[in-house]
């Protein structure tokens, strides 16, 4: 066999496992596609974020390269403007165009692809970067290590999560790689201003830096954060060079180059959007730029100008100047100061709305040991490492990549959902610490391995042979044979080769928890969308009016209005993309957090108890279906009161007790529902379809308060099952004696079971809902999604209580109940004419008597007076 030489020996063993890590990165993130047969691929497609992406990828190739910066299908009445860049949706849409892809099925599918595909790039990404850092085995130990990170990063590069967070992480990295290179070859360059010669190889890599950054700038504004790590690493870096005397010139050409490049890049694209913020292309963002590229120059003149001054004067003169300058801006240009100010805080940042986002919130110890268990000990031993090769080497590549590991670690701590940026210096300072292991084992492993075996000594027929012989070469053959004298002992260091066995064990612990979780995750049939929202939705689109809005049309925000039949679909902002894309309605909020609070928002809507604020909302908002479901009235219950009333939250509806058990040995924690629950909009729709309730009975309870109990909640001491009237009454005469920290109420256990009569909605009918039943008490039952329709009501003169039985499009019966008010019902629901799936099935009547009334449908719409 012809032995090849160790560099391409080298370069075949790399490019080898390079490409199994990418074929097992696009395996399990595919593992979905697969498993999910000729099934609509619509069903792995997740409900928030991929969704809209799916809509703009349609939008787009409609009208391709034409890009929406406002939407007037998400948001009614007034639309939404688009914060994140076209770059991630022309890929999706080019793949899709290239792929030949027309249908909806066929766009999805090719659209899903393509992060599991970014995912991949990662792998070569991640490579090259830590071998720049160290060598090629500490790149093909971080490119094994990025192949299996779990947590949001697997999940956002997932087949079915359609969206630009893998496109923000492996831009971001193509940019701190493409960076650090020019850092790199720039560095000890000698770069003369009066030679332009000199600066030709450092101002190509600064634009190809700039370029890089555009691209990434191009998914998401946010991109700003890299500039921001640029800015503090440049503020080191300068600060450092001055200490050891070092000019530090080589950054001024590659920051003004690279922030030049992108600020005029910036005005060929900008939407034109007012303001001065950073979550939307704005004029911040060039500002920001420019901000950085004087920054640098003025650093440099400093340094030039301190050079034989006192070091320590340096970064003084800088912290003045930084003070100084921020008291400017603070007076000049305030909107610019609390811009910046706002989006660290935001950015860096938490407050009490945050806790009902699920990726916005906090990080904790528990759920960053559960994502990355032991590659967080082995990114600890690469922060050592980092360090370590800091201090020796003192090159600025290791700098900036610390900066950038700290900041995205603090970022990931505050907000959960940048795990997808965790990722990367997770991998890159695991595949650091694993390098350094290796380099330090392996000449204690190579003298193990090769200790006792003979040197190489040359054939018997060369040492004869009198060709070519000199001096030298004549003595040493006429010497008799030798063995190779066996590795000295002090070429084995067993603490180097221990750590070598540790770090081993750890990467395979890592990759053994990761890949488990992983294949759990995509083997299960990775995402899946909610078949009861799919049915409802799809319905919605079928049978209910357009909007007069074309769903593919790009609309200029300055010249576009509503049409006269447009209206709103009132939900939780959850489900807002999934309104706009599958049923092609207008939503009234949406998963940008956008209609959720305020006077008019989702929130007050849904915990609103009067029918007349909430009408009054649903008139402001142009409202006129609604849609719940099961989880809003029950788990995502306390997101909707916290956005209501962030200091009260779900205290005023909702308590928890600690309830022991039959013998009384172990307590646990049970919710218990408060009166106002079953005011709240929320329970009398999805509920009570509307109609007016009747209590029954409830729990009377006698409990001690959490300080008189040591506890962290109160605690039951006593609880029976009674009519509501009594168990009132029992409350009252039980606090008005009660010792102090005991205390007894009237509570639910169940959400049909209200503690005070429930009037009926009036303008709000059941037009559809899904199959599932998720909620049954034996005398009523709770489909999982409802669609209402906000009604102006037919109007019939009378006394009592009226009452129509419906059956639904699921077969369920009920009977819709209202109690006159002044003399006048106002009743929702047609008995003639209804276009709707659920339908009265005999005549309105006036209980206890025999007055019977017929309501046809344009009475019910036009608010006509029925008798």
């Amino acid at each position: 066999m012809i032995a090849l030489p160790e560099n391409k020996t080298r370069l075949l063993l790399v490019t080898g496992l390079l490409v199994i890590f990418i074929i097992m990165v696009l395996w399990i993130r595919l593992l979905p596609a697969e498993l999910l047969g000729v099934t609509d691929p619509l069903n792995l497609a997740g409900s928030d974020d991929p969704l809209y992406n799916l809509r703009q990828i349609e939008q787009m190739l409609a009208n391709f390269p034409g890009y929406a910066w406002f939407d007037p299908m998400t948001l009614y009445p007034v639309g939404q403007t688009i914060h994140w860049g076209p770059m991630f949706i022309w890929i999706c849409s080019a793949a899709c165009i290239l792929a030949g892809a027309t249908t909806r099925p066929e766009i999805i599918s090719v659209a899903l692809t393509i992060p599991p595909i970014m995912a991949a790039a990662m792998v070569p990404v991640s490579f090259f970067l830590v071998r720049k850092l160290m060598d090629w085995k500490a790149g093909l130990a971080a490119a094994f290590m990025i192949s299996l990170v779990s947590g949001q990063y697997f999940y956002r590069s997932l087949f079915g999560y359609l969206d630009h967070h893998i496109a923000e992480v492996l831009f971001s990295t193509i940019f701190i790689l493409v960076y650090i290179y020019a850092i790199a070859r720039s560095r000890g360059h000698v770069i003369d201003p009066r030679n332009p010669e000199t600066l030709k190889q450092p101002a190509i890599l600064a634009v190809i830096a700039g370029f890089a950054y555009l691209v990434g700038f191009l998914v998401m504004p946010t991109m700003i954060l890299f500039a921001m790590i640029i800015a503090i690493y440049t503020l080191v870096q300068f600060i450092w060079d001055h200490y050891r005397r070092i000019d530090s010139f080589y950054l001024v050409v590659l920051n003004v180059i690279l922030f030049a490049v992108v600020t005029v890049a910036f005005f060929l694209f900008w939407p034109g959007t007012p303001g001065m913020q950073f979550n939307f292309y704005t004029i911040a963002h060039p500002v920001a730029f420019i901000l950085v590229m004087v920054s640098t120059v003025i650093l440099w003149l400093i340094s030039r100008a301190m050079k034989d001054k006192n070091l320590h004067y340096y970064p003084a003169v800088i912290a003045g100047i930084i003070i100084a300058a921020l008291a400017i801006l603070f007076v000049a240009a305030p909107d610019l100061y609390f811009s910046l100010v706002g989006g660290l805080v935001e950015f860096f940042g938490q407050n009490a709305l945050y806790l009902t986002i699920q990726e916005a919130r906090s990080w904790t110890l528990a759920e960053a040991w559960t994502t990355f268990n032991y590659g967080l000990i082995l990114m600890a031993g690469g922060f050592a490492t980092l360090c370590w090769m800091l201090w020796k080497e003192k090159r600025g590549e290791h700098l900036l990549i610390l900066i950038w590991s700290l900041i995205i670690v603090f970022s990931t701590w505050q907000h959960i959902r940048y795990e997808y940026y965790f990722a990367v210096p997770l991998a890159v300072l695991g595949g650091l610490f694993v390098g350094l292991a290796i380099n330090k084992s392996e000449p204690g492993i190579r003298a193990l391995v090769k200790g006792g075996i003979p040197a190489k000594t040359p054939a018997p027929e060369a040492a004869s042979s009198g060709k070519g012989k000199g001096k030298g070469q004549k003595k040493a053959a006429e010497k008799p044979e030798k063995k190779a004298a066996k590795p000295s002992s002090k070429d084995v260091n067993p603490l180097y080769i221990g750590l070598l066995a540790v770090v081993i064990v750890l990467l395979a612990l890592f990759a053994v928890s990761s890949f488990g979780f992983e294949y759990q995750v995509a083997g299960s049939g990775g995402i899946r969308m909610n078949q009861d929202w799919k049915e409802s939705l799809q319905w919605m689109g079928e049978n209910t009016p357009a909007t007069g809005v074309d769903y593919y049309t790009i609309y200029d925000k300055a010249s576009f209005t509503y049409p006269p039949q447009s209206y709103g679909v009132m939900s939780w902002w959850d489900y807002g993309h999934m309104i706009t894309y599958i049923a092609m309605r207008i939503p009234n909020a949406n998963p940008f957090q956008a209609g959720v609070a305020g006077e008019y928002g989702a929130a007050s809507f849904f915990i609103t108890e009067s029918e007349q604020e909430v009408n009054r909302i649903a008139d402001h908002q142009g409202t006129r279906y609604v849609i719940t479901d099961i989880e809003m009235d029950i788990q995502k219950f306390w997101a909707m009161a916290t956005w209501y009333n962030t200091s009260a939250g779900v205290a005023p509806y909702q308590t928890s007790m600690l309830v022991p058990d039959s013998q009384g040995g172990t307590y646990s924690a049970f919710a218990l529902y408060e009166a106002p629950y079953f005011r709240t909009m929320i329970s009398r729709l999805h509920n009570f379809d509307g109609s007016m309730v009747v209590p029954g009975n409830a729990y009377y309870v006698e409990y001690r308060d959490a300080a008189s109990a040591g506890a962290p909640i109160p605690v039951a001491t006593n609880a029976q099952l009674m009519p509501v009237a009594d168990a009132y009454a029992m409350a009252d005469q039980y606090n008005s004696q009660a010792a102090p920290g005991t205390h007894a109420g009237v509570y639910a256990v169940s959400i049909l079971q209200p503690l005070d009569p429930i009037p009926a909605l009036r303008h709000y009918r059941l037009v559809h809902e899904s199959p599932s039943n998720v909620v049954s008490d034996g005398s009523a039952d709770i489909k999982y999604v409802k669609v209402f329709e906000y009604v102006p009501g037919a109007r019939i003169k009378g006394e009592g209580v009226i009452e129509v039985d419906l059956v639904t499009d699921t077969g369920r019966q009920f009977t819709y109940r209202q109690a006159s008010t002044d003399g006048e019902f106002v009743v929702p629901y047609s008995t003639t004419g209804n276009p709707y799936g659920v339908r009265a099935t005999g005549s309105y009547r006036i209980a206890g008597t025999g007055t019977r009334f017929e309501v046809p449908e344009e009475a019910v719409m036009q608010g006509l007076t029925v008798n």
